[in-house]
């Protein structure tokens, strides 16, 4: 049977973006070292002209040069193109991943807008307006209350503040008037004068006199202290 209908070739798989983009950036590589041994060498036949007279010896190291200089703009050639073939294998790689990151922020929001329709289902928005109005009628009512706890008892609601003025002027008057009469309670305090009540005697004054039989023959210096004995110098 194999031989009348044949085997079904295995297919392989594509290679993604960033095998191709491996490859090629190893091929680069690659040419990119030939190219640095192509400038090694021409730079030693660089020095070789400088030091071979015209001739037909420096007329055969101009030929190698040559050659290997024309190698070498082959090899660059080869290096940019696939220089550029990288740069279009990632362009297609970030606009690859920018269409999965779409893909997965369109996922992502349209599971958020279907939990937020549910959620929305379990809320009325005129549930919310009465909750407000009542919470506002709780707070004035609460408001009341306050002040009502916080008012004065047994202070007139019609008190004059320019009768009150009045009668503190007139009160001002009469206490300048008596002078002297003015209680004692209403006096400014005096401090009590210590020495007088305690009788001390007072601290003495100059110097205090010698025993008797003894008289101050030891001498003093600039500060009034005695004097330090010299030591005795022996020869």
């Amino acid at each position: 049977m194999k031989r009348v209908f044949g085997i079904k070739k295995e297919t392989q798989p594509a290679p993604s973006v960033q095998d191709a983009s491996d490859r090629i950036n190893k091929r680069g590589e690659s040419v990119e070292e030939k190219i640095n041994k192509l400038d090694v060498e021409l730079t030693r036949y660089k020095e070789q002209l400088k030091k071979t007279r015209p001739g037909p010896a420096q007329e055969a190291v101009k030929a190698r040069a040559m050659r290997v200089l024309k190698q070498k703009r082959m090899y660059e050639n080869q290096r940019d193109m696939l220089y550029n073939q990288t740069f279009n294998l990632d362009q297609v790689s970030f606009a690859s991943e920018g269409i999965k990151d779409a893909q997965q922020t369109m996922a992502a929001m349209k599971s958020a807008n279907k939990e937020l329709k549910g959620m929305m289902k379990t809320v009325n928005i005129q549930d919310v307006d009465n909750l407000q109005d009542e919470m506002t009628d709780l707070m004035d009512v609460s408001n009341e209350i306050q002040e009502t706890l916080g008012r004065s008892y047994g202070v007139p609601d019609d008190v004059d503040e320019e009768e009150l003025m009045g009668e503190l002027d007139a009160l001002e008057a009469d206490m300048e008037f008596e002078g002297e009469g003015v209680p004692s309670y209403l006096q400014p305090d005096k401090e009590p004068d210590l020495d007088s009540e305690l009788n001390l005697p007072s601290a003495p004054m100059g110097h205090a006199p010698m025993p008797g039989g003894r008289n101050n023959t030891q001498a003093e210096d600039g500060l009034g202290l005695p004097a330090v004995p010299r030591a005795s110098l022996r020869g």
